[in-house]
């Protein structure tokens, strides 16, 4: 099996618009305005606890929709 060489191989673009959607969980757990307070706890657990694992799955979220959407646009 030959490898092709670099003229022969499609461009490869990572210029998805849906990549900026990464920053998402990046920026909104730098705000500590949104978590500096005690109040409201959820199951006994105060707000930054909890909002922290909230975080998390929304990290899940955006890299998953990143994923797909690159998937679809003929990535692999």
């Amino acid at each position: 099996m030959t490898t092709p060489s670099s003229d022969q191989r499609p461009a490869r673009s990572d210029r998805n618009p849906w990549n900026w959607l990464l920053l998402v969980p990046i920026v909104i757990p730098l705000i500590t305005a949104l978590y500096n307070a005690d109040q409201p706890r959820l199951l006994g657990f105060p707000l930054f606890y909890w909002l922290q694992l909230a975080f998390v799955a929304v990290g899940v979220v955006c890299t998953t929709i990143v994923y797909r959407t690159g998937r679809k646009r003929g990535g692999r």
